[in-house]
């Protein structure tokens, strides 16, 4: 074999071998989600802005984004939300097949006020597609407790209009098999939020 012969055949079989790396770069292994494995979500019977139940079902094969809170929240909440639809609005706008896909959903921790026409208003400020879900206080503990979450209603304080109701702040990935995925850092703002669904919704 000449020099000339030679450099072609080198040539051509690192061609290969990059040809070979570059495939094996589209399929890399799947990452496990932060939350895999974890005790989080499960059944529940609510009601939804329009007054129609709502399960665990209504959402199955869809991802969702859930977040428990309450409409006379003060700061947190709404903060929380538009956070939230902001990050939900950009990664549609980036990938509107993948977004279809993914259900962001609010659920109260304060069913005596937040009746499903009080949530209909609510939600609808933060924009769709949005779902806002009541129920009975048993069905809302319920719901609650097989999310992680934790709330308390104080008593009302002296002077005040109304009470308000302690609770744990985080909204949480879930894939279209009910399995937590991820939470979502509606706390580093809307960016994190749409890099968050980019990564896992699919």
């Amino acid at each position: 074999m000449n020099v000339r012969t030679s450099s072609v055949a080198i040539a051509a079989a690192f061609a290969l071998s990059l040809t070979a790396l570059a495939g094996c770069s589209r399929q890399p292994a799947a990452e496990t989600p932060p939350l895999a494995g974890a005790r989080l979500g499960g059944p529940f019977a609510l009601v939804d802005q329009d007054g129609r139940t709502a399960t665990d079902k209504s959402f199955a094969g869809r991802y969702r984004a859930v977040y428990f809170g309450y409409s006379f929240c003060p700061d947190v909440c709404p903060t929380t939300l538009q956070v939230l639809m902001q990050g939900y609005r950009s990664f549609a706008s980036a990938s509107p097949g993948a977004a279809a896909r993914l259900a962001p959903v609010f659920i109260t921790v304060d069913p005596e006020r937040d009746t499903p026409a009080v949530l209909k208003s609510y939600v609808a400020a933060f924009g769709k597609p949005l779902v806002g879900l009541t129920g009975t206080p048993d069905a809302i503990a319920a719901a609650a407790k097989a999310y992680g979450v934790y709330y308390h209603k104080q008593a009302t304080a002296a002077g005040a209009s109304g009470y308000l109701v302690d609770h744990s702040s985080q909204v949480i990935l879930f894939g279209p098999d009910g399995q937590p995925i991820a939470l979502v850092p509606t706390d580093q703002g809307a960016k994190a939020v749409a890099d968050t669904f980019a990564e896992w919704v699919h």
